[in-house]
């Protein structure tokens, strides 16, 4: 299964249309703020990266475009084993939307896929990805320091996990 759909939202494989609106969310520094590689210097990082993600979503449909009102708006997924991951652009933060994306994505990775558990890394200065990760369910299970180096400033590491619900394991 390619594509998964909201109220609001489509979650689906991505595609060179998206270049431009991507671009828009990976080189905007508010939202690369907690990431772990710096803002996208110009369109041609954005495009290289969605060829390689066009590739990987051929070969394991798992790390979907969020798209809204037919706008690439963010991505997010299971990006390495069981890790999600997740990025927003700035202007649909605080409209509830990837915590419905995030739903959507959990219910694919337990009921259709069959993922034991989810994994999650965020930085614990994200407050939004925190609130928003604990919101869909994952509980927090460890910390650590200096996990990330971007730009020459290390940013820690909290850690995630959501289990599977008994019926979906």
């Amino acid at each position: 299964m390619g594509v998964l759909k909201t109220e609001r939202l489509v979650l689906r494989g991505p595609s060179l249309d998206d270049v431009d609106d991507l671009f828009a969310v990976y080189g905007d520094p508010r939202v690369m703020r907690y990431w772990s590689e710096p803002p996208h210097a110009d369109r041609s990082v954005t495009e290289t990266m969605v060829k390689r993600h066009i590739a990987a979503f051929d070969h394991a449909p798992l790390y979907f475009v969020i798209e809204h009102k037919g706008r690439a708006i963010g991505r997010g997924g299971v990006h390495d084993g069981d890790e999600v991951g997740f990025i927003l652009g700035a202007d649909y933060w605080q409209q509830g939307l990837m915590t419905e994306a995030l739903f959507a994505m959990i219910d694919h990775f337990f009921e259709d896929l069959r993922f034991p558990q989810l994994t999650a890394d965020a930085d614990p200065r994200n407050a939004a990805s925190v609130a928003t990760l604990q919101k869909v369910g994952f509980v927090q299970t460890g910390e650590a320091k200096n996990t990330f180096c971007v730009n020459g400033e290390w940013s820690d590491s909290a850690y995630f996990t959501l289990k599977a619900p008994r019926e979906a394991a």
